[in-house]
């Protein structure tokens, strides 16, 4: 587990639900990759989940992994409750089914074979590559009316 590889992740969304999008930096050494995408009718969740998933499909290689993102409930979902949810056969505290499930199976799935840190930064606070990761998650959901 040699590779050190940094990734910045956002969601975004207009609308909640509405149409949104997801954005994120891989960074390894020299090596920068920017990747995006939107989806039409979805929520600001979804769209946060769904960039750290798609990030994790870009990598090959078991990796040291650290992840920053400014979604507590990405954070605290992977580092916290999910436990519970499991242990609780997918259901909340309050007994209710875990919303986006599905989403967290494959997120859960996806850190299994890395050694994941999970950092959170506040959104909009001019930290750098999470300003460029909201960039590219606005710019997945312009792509959606091209």
């Amino acid at each position: 587990m040699n590779k050190k590889i940094r990734i910045y992740t956002d969601g975004a969304c207009r609308g909640n639900p509405g149409p949104g999008g997801w954005g994120a930096v891989l960074i390894y050494e020299d090596y920068r990759k920017e990747i995006y995408g939107g989806s039409l009718l979805t929520t600001n969740n979804i769209m946060e989940l769904t960039a750290v998933i798609e990030s994790l499909k870009k990598i090959k290689f078991t990796s040291s992994i650290i992840i920053t993102t400014d979604s507590k409930y990405v954070k605290d979902g992977i580092t916290k409750w999910i436990y519970n949810w499991k242990k609780k056969n997918g259901k909340t505290a309050n007994k209710k089914p875990v919303k986006n499930k599905e989403l967290w199976i494959e997120l859960d799935n996806s850190i299994q074979d890395h050694k994941i840190t999970w950092e959170w930064v506040k959104g909009h606070s001019g930290h750098t590559e999470n300003e460029r990761a909201d960039f590219l998650a606005n710019k997945g959901i312009d792509s959606l009316y091209k």
